[in-house]
Formats: C-alpha cells, sequence, structure tokens
C-alpha cells in the first residue's frame, strides 16, 4: 500500500531560508531525502514518497528559488554552498543527524557537493543523471560534444531567460520534457500539466538563478566558465556509498560523463538504463523505486 503523502509542510531554517517539503511516513523513522532538478519542484518524486513512505519518513523539498520556497532576489544567493546550506539545516532541522539522498539533475549537482563537503550527514548517496562535478568541468572545457550539448546553459543564462521561458503558456519550458527530438512524454499528461503549470507560474527566475551562479557552463566569448578554474581532482572524492542510476538516452548529459567516475568513489555501483531520458524517473517509477530499494538493502 502507498503511504500517504502531506504536501503542505514548511522549515524555517537556521540561515533564515523558508523551504517547503512534502513527505510521506512518519518522523523517526531513518529519513530519506529527494531533491528535485530544473524545471522542476517537489512532485517529482510523488512515486518515491508513496512508495519509501512506508518504511522510511521520506521528504522531498523545493530547493530555495523553486515552486513554495523562498526565491532570493540576490543572485549570490544560488551559490552552491548556500544550496548545500539549506539541504545540512533541513536534515537537522527535521531532527536528524544524517540522511539517505536521492537526487537528480540540479539536485545531483548540489548533492554531489552536499556528499564531498559534509559526508557526516549523508548514510547513502543516489544520484540520477547529473554528472560529478569535476567530471563535467573537464567535458565543458574539453569535449566539443559536451560543449554544444550544454548550450542551452549559456541561454538560460541570458538577461530575460525566464520570460522566454514563461511565454504561450510554457511552451519553452514544456519543451524541456517534450522536445529534443523525442516524441511527446506520455507521463506529462494533463493533470501532471497542470502541476507543472501551478508551480512556474509562481516564477522561474529562481530555477535561472542556478545556471547564473554557477562557474559550470559552456566557454564564451566574455565568460570563459571552467576554462578559469584550478581544480584539484583530490578535492572531489565521494566517500560514502554511491549509487548512479543513469538514462542513457540523455541528449543534454550522454552517457560519456560517467567515464572514469570510479576514480572518485571507492563504493560506487553504476546502473545504466539504455532507453531511459534524462527524465527517466517519470518514464520508469517502478524502476527507479526498485533500484532504491536494492541499494538501501546493500
Amino acid at each position: 500500500m502507498n503511504a500517504a503523502i502531506q504536501s503542505e509542510q514548511f522549515a524555517l531554517l537556521l540561515n533564515g531560508t523558508r523551504l517547503h517539503y512534502a513527505s510521506a511516513g512518519e518522523r523517526g523513522k531513518p529519513l530519506i531525502l529527494f531533491v528535485h532538478g530544473f524545471p522542476e519542484f517537489w512532485y517529482e518524486w510523488s512515486a518515491q514518497l508513496a512508495e519509501f513512505g512506508n518504511d522510511y519518513f521520506a521528504v522531498a523539498p523545493d530547493l530555495r528559488g523553486f515552486n513554495l520556497s523562498d526565491m532570493p532576489k540576490d543572485l549570490s544567493a544560488y551559490k552552491a554552498r548556500h544550496i548545500v546550506d539549506d539541504l545540512r539545516l533541513l536534515i537537522a532541522h527535521l531532527g536528524y543527524e544524517k540522511a539517505v539522498i536521492v537526487a537528480h539533475d540540479w539536485g545531483g549537482a548540489i548533492c554531489w557537493n552536499l556528499a564531498i563537503a559534509l559526508p557526516a550527514v549523508v548514510e547513502k548517496l543516489i544520484i540520477i543523471n547529473s554528472p560529478h562535478p569535476y567530471l563535467f568541468m573537464q567535458a565543458l572545457a574539453q569535449d566539443a560534444s559536451q560543449k554544444s550539448a550544454s548550450e542551452y546553459m549559456n541561454w538560460l543564462r541570458s538577461e530575460g531567460s525566464e520570460l522566454a521561458l514563461a511565454k504561450n503558456d510554457f511552451a519553452l519550458v514544456e519543451g524541456f520534457f517534450n522536445g529534443m527530438g523525442q516524441p511527446p512524454a506520455a507521463w506529462f499528461d494533463a493533470a501532471t500539466r497542470s502541476k507543472y503549470h501551478a508551480c512556474w507560474s509562481r516564477g522561474l527566475s529562481g530555477g535561472v538563478n542556478y545556471y547564473r551562479a554557477s562557474p559550470l557552463h559552456p566557454p564564451t566569448a566574455s565568460n570563459k566558465g571552467p576554462l578559469q578554474l584550478n581544480l584539484n581532482p583530490d578535492d572531489y572524492r565521494v566517500t560514502v556509498p554511491t549509487r548512479v542510476i543513469w538514462g542513457e538516452n540523455d541528449h543534454a548529459l550522454p552517457k560519456s560523463l560517467l567515464d572514469g567516475l570510479e576514480q572518485f568513489i571507492p563504493d560506487l555501483k553504476i546502473e545504466r538504463i539504455p532507453e531511459g531520458s534524462h527524465w527517466v524517473i517519470h518514464e520508469q517509477p517502478e524502476r527507479i523505486n526498485r533500484l532504491i530499494h536494492q541499494f538501501l538493502k546493500d
């Protein structure tokens, strides 16, 4: 039986940020935290909340800048370290010292950093279609095909991109789900579309600001992006048990981003889904749930 989802909850964190979150299950059971990406919100994880709320306290926040959570105006508020701090403080606010973390897309980018910087708060890490930061930096700097696949990031960084995304009843932002040369997404039905439109109507600037605040984007004539970074790979090692699930039919984040991942993570297993796209969580929720269960039993 699926656990009931409680969707109208808020946490005022010690850093002053107010986060909205949905949950399923009883507080006191082990905490499992589901972290969404762009252009999504907590609802991305509805199938996982209903499944894991039986045995865990399953929580899916809206990250700052998204949906019902605070949307700071200052661009610097969207730097990764602040989002990492939000998650650290949310775990503590919920009454826990650590959590199992499941994350996708931008949520994955934040949670790679969380696991690297604060391994004590991460019991296990599950990443879905989100590249390790050092490998992504290398690809953006050196791989012409990755630069081309990621050009959308520079468009999103440009002034007014949120206004363009909202035009014509969010036609462009829907294109992230239904575009990229693929047929319309079966999972993006009328009821789901209505929920996403309600989220996007609250504002898209916060989500776009994640791209604007990040140094990881294809180099341009005016902004060298990762070419100006001098990163030490030893600073990007992940010491917590990690599983990566990757839909290999991801047009923006190809499977080549997995190459070399094992050198950063001693306890790593990769599950590949050849037919899965970037939105594999929506396409195959039962399979994603099974893979998460397998990892939690390891």
